[in-house]
């Protein structure tokens, strides 16, 4: 009886040992599972923080719409370029260049465009309107720009002269037709002038700033495409033509560029000599972008674009063919817009 004692009681022993053993078991695989899944959860949580962080309030999307100056035109295309690219890739930045005073009647309507690049200062009358349609304008100064006279690469004669030897040219007063009338060294033939039509900007500043609102010579050959007035002066030996520093920058080529005297020597236009105060200030003009402010306050990626604008158009100035403006003027302008958030 006591060896059978002895055997229950043994059973029982191990038997308890066995079910101490398989309760650890179990906890620990408790244990591990609340692990893993707690793992998971924060390894989760910090994914969406990430995607927050990434896809966060700053990104925007929708489309900004800009139409104006063909001048401004390459400094502005190569902007939005590089916004849409490197800081918002869901905003469409659409640029057109129909011209100053053109892009000005898309932009001083309602639900008129978002920007309008000028080679010009806004006009009393194009204020007035934006007064009358309740839209707000701010006026943003993007960079400088040299009126440039070019001709063709083989006329040999004219690559220095005065401004007002250049008026003369092309004013219907002026008293010259042929290139010896300027110079009685030079060749007897007649001067053929181009320039870009009136839609632009850079004709209403020579026409209004330079030649002071005198008349044009009767058979000026005046273009809407820039592109176009390049080829004709480059196929033109005794063309002479007049447009932004910036067209003709990118095309040394095919055309040369009139050194101008304005009474300390001829000055070649180039981004050291184009300057409000420089040694080419005498055909130096800024050139903008106009805000409609309405449009920036409805719409955070108008905004947004404005503010890159002035961040950055110094920098990408002088590989368009402009100067750049003083670093604290497009300060300035970006806390100005900074504050209408």
């Amino acid at each position: 009886m006591k060896f059978k004692k002895y055997l229950m009681f043994l059973f029982v022993a191990a038997l308890a040992v066995m079910l101490v053993a398989c309760g650890t078991d179990a906890e620990e695989s408790n244990t591990d599972s609340n692990d893993t899944e707690e793992t998971e959860d924060t390894s989760s949580d910090n994914t969406n923080a990430n995607e927050e962080e990434n896809n966060g309030s700053d990104e925007l999307e929708g489309s900004v719409v800009i139409d104006g100056s063909g001048t401004v035109y390459p400094l502005m295309s190569r902007l939005a370029e590089e916004y849409m690219i490197n800081e918002q890739p869901n905003v469409s930045v659409e640029v057109s260049r129909s011209g100053t005073s053109a892009g000005f009647e898309k932009f001083l309507v309602e639900d008129g465009t978002d920007f309008n690049d000028a080679s010009r200062f806004i006009k009393d009358e194009e204020q007035a309107k934006a007064d009358e349609l309740g839209i707000e304008v701010k006026e943003l100064k993007v960079a400088l720009d040299g009126l440039t006279f070019v001709t063709h690469p083989d006329n040999d004669w004219a690559k220095e002269m005065t401004p007002e030897e250049l008026k003369s040219i092309f004013l219907a007063e002026g008293g010259v037709t042929n290139w010896s009338d300027i110079n009685p060294d030079w060749p007897d033939e007649k001067i053929n002038t181009y320039g870009p039509n009136e839609n632009h900007g850079t004709y209403e500043f020579f026409y209004e700033s330079i030649l002071e609102e005198q008349d044009l010579v009767d058979d000026v050959n005046l273009q809407q495409e820039y592109s176009t007035l390049v080829t004709l002066v480059s196929e033109d030996v005794n063309a002479i033509g007049f447009f932004g520093f910036g067209y003709y920058v990118n095309n040394q080529d095919q055309l040369n560029a009139v050194h101008v005297d304005f009474g300390d020597g001829p000055v070649e236009p180039s981004l050291d000599t184009i300057a409000e105060d420089g040694d080419y200030a005498g055909f130096t003009r800024p050139v903008f972008t106009y805000l409609n402010v309405n449009n920036a306050k409805e719409k955070p990626q108008v905004l947004d674009y404005a503010i890159y604008v002035m961040d950055n158009t110094i920098d990408f100035s002088g590989e368009t063919g402009f100067a750049p403006i003083p670093e604290e003027e497009a300060q300035t302008l970006v806390d100005e817009l900074e504050a209408l958030k």
